[in-house]
């Protein structure tokens, strides 16, 4: 089996990232409580709200389109208020997780 490597890179514009966290990103961050560094990303909490979770699944499916290298994991446990997001990848991932997201 031949392995492909996925290039740690984002395919948008400075004008597409710019739309994107006024659009999106930055409305996820308003609820943003916690952030951890992983091994291979980073871990972020978030207090849940009303339509929190739609809004969650909404950047998750427009940042795996534009980065593919990364790998996201949503945990939200029984009973708990809140909302994790994991953004993990190969090396290079928390650089550019850093650089776009700008959550930390």
């Amino acid at each position: 089996m031949i392995e492909t490597k996925i290039p740690i890179a984002c395919s948008l514009t400075d004008g597409e990232l710019q739309q994107r966290r006024k659009n999106f990103l930055d409305k996820v961050a308003k609820s943003l409580t916690a952030g951890e560094e992983l091994e291979n990303g980073f871990s972020f909490r978030f207090r849940l709200g009303p339509g929190f979770l739609q809004d969650l699944a909404e950047v998750v499916d427009l940042e795996r389109q534009c980065c593919p290298f990364l790998t996201f994991t949503t945990i939200v446990d029984a009973g708990d208020a809140s909302a994790v997001l994991e953004l993990t990848g190969p090396d290079g991932t928390k650089e550019m997780v850093r650089e776009l997201f700008n959550w930390n």
